[in-house]
């Protein structure tokens, strides 16, 4: 491409979701994955961690099709379920790097939580307006 959009333009999002169409209809061929886009962050669930790692595996061919690829350093792997507690194997992309599995992740400004069910934590945003209320001067 050699035009764009700034970000934070209103056609960003329609724009970048048009892009990334192939990339959402392709992760439905992985039964029982799904894969989240909003912007430019991508979620990807999985009921397994080979189905998880073979998910990651189509979207970084996909988008390597579109000429981007994935920010390890930014990404996580989060587990929630039964075994939430038990040692993960690792999650390698194509390109043999591992991605680093959290107790807490941020999504969309969000904490989720390793936990036996989807758990958000609400600590950050308290701090937050803690810090915001107690900022007021009358």
């Amino acid at each position: 491409m050699s035009f764009g959009v700034r970000q934070g333009s209103v056609l960003s999002p329609i724009l970048f979701a048009m892009y990334l169409d192939d990339l959402a209809v392709n992760s439905q061929l992985h039964s029982g994955t799904f894969l989240l886009l909003y912007a430019d962050d991508i979620l990807l669930l999985a009921p397994s961690i080979t189905k998880l790692e073979k998910l990651l595996h189509a979207c970084e061919e996909e988008l390597t099709w579109l000429d981007m690829k994935i920010n390890v350093k930014k990404s996580r792997c989060l587990r929630i379920g039964p075994k939430n507690h038990v040692n993960c194997a690792e999650v390698l992309t194509l390109s043999g790097q591992s991605v680093p599995w959290v107790n807490v992740m941020r999504y969309l400004g969000i904490f989720i939580v390793r936990s036996l069910k989807l758990k958000c934590s609400l600590e950050a945003a308290k701090r937050s307006f803690y810090h915001t209320a107690n900022s007021f001067y009358w």
